[in-house]
């Protein structure tokens, strides 16, 4: 069995698609962050595990999920159907080639592929762009893309103690690995108009907030 973390703030929409695409053997932990839509009660209808997140933050519901999870393996999704549960298969499989092959802790991004128009905004694929490129300098990386879709063992991301509790989360997770020495690679995913109204990367408020705080957490790591 494999858990799947799914932090969500208010996608009653989404989640059926979502969870109805989740494949045989990955169980699905949706961690509520304060949603008023009913998203709780949706997640539990489809078969989901609710895992309540009361701090407000991207990270807080990851780290939220996290703690819950019981399996050896964990992949993170939005839950905003913009990324294909069935994808995560083969983020699991490079993740098994990944460690067989270098015998070190791996983790595997989604890296994002439009399909669709409108799935990612300009604005949005510039700002990951340019932190991607700052990452890779700093960390000594190859990504191209911080993608929210992630597959990882659970007791190693647990052992890197991200504090992030916002935006920042995804990047210092990718940080801390490569500073321990981890395996980290991605894979080309589809990358869909997400369901409903958009948080982050649909808006350009969002898209601001999202790279202040990962510039806050490269800025403390170089410090």
């Amino acid at each position: 069995m494999i858990d799947v973390v799914l932090p969500c703030l208010n996608e009653a929409r989404a989640l059926p698609w979502v969870l109805t695409r989740m494949p045989a053997g990955f169980r699905p932990l949706v961690v509520d962050n304060g949603s008023t839509d009913g998203s709780a009660r949706v997640a539990a209808e489809h078969g989901a595990r609710v895992v309540d997140a009361p701090v407000r933050g991207f990270g807080a519901a990851c780290h939220a999920g996290l703690l819950a999870a019981t399996a050896a393996t964990v992949c993170v999704l939005d839950a905003d159907a913009s990324l294909d549960p069935a994808e995560l298969p083969r983020l699991v499989a490079a993740l098994d080639a990944l460690e067989a092959a270098g015998g070190r802790p791996g983790l595997v991004l989604g890296r994002r592929r439009p399909a669709g128009r409108g799935a990612w905004p300009p604005h949005a694929r510039a700002g990951n762009a340019v932190l991607a490129r700052t990452l890779n300098r700093r960390a000594g990386t190859r990504l191209r893309d911080l993608g929210p879709m992630r597959a990882a063992r659970r007791a190693a991301l647990a052992g890197l103690d991200v504090r992030d509790r916002r935006f920042g989360y995804p990047l210092e997770t990718v940080l801390r690995a490569a500073a321990d020495g981890w395996a980290i690679t991605e894979i080309d995913v589809a990358y869909r108009p997400r369901t409903g109204e958009s948080k982050v990367t649909g808006t350009l408020g969002g898209t601001v907030r999202a790279v202040r705080d990962m510039r806050r957490v490269l800025a403390e790591a170089a410090s």
